[in-house]
């Protein structure tokens, strides 16, 4: 297994360095750059101004020698300064990271717990009215787009009804509560939660319903068994490897932010940040953006093959990578 740890992490490096690459220079090919949106705002700049400029920060260099500086700084610790916001760009991640860990987090946590028993009620009679009503219910949230989803929220909860605030981290004018901040995370998890709890739910009951008509789940029936401690003991682990590898690569949306729902209910998370960072040619805060969500895919990848070893005995892992 450790053997098998190392040459994992070996490949995640590899595929965060070719992701660095790739990322650096399709952001360096864009049109324009910091020193050029500087001097556009700026009427008096001079172009041997500008040019000073260029070569202060590298930017008269080559695209590649570019990279190879920067590569040298991150290896050093030093992943530069954001220019939208002036700050050294890892205090920027840190500020907006646990947002975006809170709201995507909750919800998440929010929809196994209804997709869960919702999955395992719909799987006990396949095609009954039960199984009918929540597939409905399923593909709705999963057809509806989140930003309409989201609009809906605001105009019924916020606007019609009054009871919790439109947007926003918190209440403004003094400091806020821990209750506050509730207040405002509740629609925006309500509008991620619509989708995810839908695409759970569907995974689970169809795994559940293959299981359950394995040999030993009837085995466990003819034992007397109660079909409750069938379903929880017997057939909903069997059922959990979908729903492990959903979680797996959900991981990296976790990391990099709902950008929707963020924007519609200005929660400052790390999709928004990325977001305005490619927007506002900001290199280094996009780029670190980009790679820290890289590399939450790739522990989320990791980690479901441990649970995959975990929830079934038969399944081990080389060194060489293979199982």
């Amino acid at each position: 297994m450790l053997g098998y740890l190392v040459g994992r992490l070996l490949q995640a490096l590899t595929v965060l360095l070719l992701l660095s690459a790739a990322t650096y220079g399709l952001l360096g090919l864009m049109p324009g750059d910091p020193i050029d949106l500087m001097s556009g705002a700026n009427p008096d700049i001079t172009p041997a101004d500008i040019a000073r400029l260029k070569a202060l920060h590298g930017l008269d260099q080559p695209i590649w020698s570019r990279y190879l500086a920067w590569v040298s700084a991150a290896l050093q610790g030093d992943f530069g300064y954001s220019r939208l916001y002036a700050q050294p760009v890892l205090d920027i991640v840190a500020d907006r990271l646990p947002v975006t860990l809170m709201l995507i987090g909750v919800s998440l946590v929010v929809a196994l717990a209804i997709a869960f028993p919702a999955a395992m009620f719909a799987a006990r009679n396949p095609g009954g009215l039960a199984d009918r009503a929540i597939n409905l219910v399923c593909f709705a949230g999963i057809s509806v787009p989140p930003f309409w989803l989201a609009l809906l929220l605001i105009i019924l909860f916020a606007v019609i009804l009054g009871w919790l605030p439109a947007g926003g981290m918190a209440s403004t004018g003094g400091e806020a509560s821990t209750l506050d901040r509730l207040r405002h995370l509740i629609l925006p998890v309500a509008t991620l939660t619509a989708a995810t709890v839908a695409a759970y739910t569907r995974h689970l009951r169809a795994a559940l319903i293959e299981v359950l008509s394995e040999d030993y789940v009837r085995t466990a029936r003819a034992k007397g068994l109660s079909e409750h401690r069938v379903m929880t003991r017997h057939a909903l682990r069997n059922a959990l490897l979908p729903v492990v590898t959903l979680l797996g690569l959900d991981f990296g949306a976790l990391v990099s932010g709902a950008l929707i729902t963020e924007t519609m209910f200005a929660q400052l998370g790390m999709g928004k940040m990325i977001y305005d960072a490619i927007m506002g040619n900001d290199y280094n805060l996009a780029l670190v953006g980009l790679l820290v969500a890289a590399g939450a895919t790739l522990l989320g990848s990791l980690l479901a093959d441990l649970a995959y070893a975990r929830l079934d005995p038969r399944i081990s892992y080389r060194a060489d990578g293979g199982s």
